[in-house]
């Protein structure tokens, strides 16, 4: 059995973000979610914030704090996409995209560091992707916010690994959410093909993994990068 944390899961309203808050309360966890609009799962605190906002931030994590206690259990999860060629992305799409997905994440961890380090205990896992290391074409943006959070729990785990706080990266390949289902089935059909599992993942099977990063047993697993993708990045 694991011990119940206080949980942090930036982004919770819908998607894999919302599976992840459920998973947690299924586990018996206090969590809480923050939302630009919209509600958490059933069971959750949601907290209205903008990531790329730091004073937002610090006033949902202080409302968290109030509520269910120091934040133990950070998942950054919110993120955006402005998908694009190069050629035609603009700076607006380039600078938002990274202030969100990488800033973001930025503001809420350092945020969260505060009460993990008094507390000696913490656990933060950073939402990637599979196109942080395989790339995508139309992604730049996308795949370089991605990317740089592998550097950013790798470096982190060497501040303050020895506080008794990880951080870990999990990496989804393709999921089933409502992103997914708007595509074209032959489109499906061919992403499917190009994935050795054959499929499509679930948001649970993401939010499970991430669950676990998150536990008792995974304590001496730091700077790891997580593959939930059926094998598609395979070699990254």
């Amino acid at each position: 059995m694991t011990t119940p944390r206080t949980v942090l899961v930036t982004g919770g309203n819908r998607g894999i973000g919302f599976a992840i808050a459920e998973e947690f309360v299924a586990q018996g966890h206090r969590v809480a979610v923050t939302a630009r609009s919209g509600q958490g799962p059933e069971g959750t605190l949601t907290v209205v914030a903008d990531v790329t906002d730091a004073a937002s931030v610090d006033a949902a994590f202080t409302a968290v704090e109030a509520e269910l206690g120091p934040v133990e259990v950070v998942v950054a999860n919110a993120g955006i996409t402005k998908d694009g060629l190069l050629m035609r992305m603009t700076e607006e799409d380039f600078t938002s995209v990274v202030d969100t997905n990488l800033g973001g994440a930025f503001r809420v961890v350092k945020r969260a560091s505060k009460g993990m380090l008094k507390a000696r205990f913490g656990r933060i896992v950073l939402v990637s992707s599979v196109v942080g290391l395989l790339g995508g074409a139309g992604q730049a943006n996308y795949s370089a916010s991605k990317a740089a959070l592998v550097g950013f729990a790798r470096s982190l785990t060497r501040e303050v690994g020895a506080r008794g706080i990880t951080a870990n990266v999990v990496a989804p390949g393709f999921v089933e959410t409502d992103m997914t289902a708007v595509l074209p089935d032959e489109q499906q059909a061919d992403y499917k093909k190009s994935i050795p599992a054959g499929r499509f993942g679930t948001a649970s099977e993401v939010a499970k993994a991430i669950a676990w990063l998150a536990s008792d047993d995974a304590g001496y697993i730091s700077g790891a990068v997580v593959p939930v993708d059926g094998g598609l990045g395979m070699g990254h």
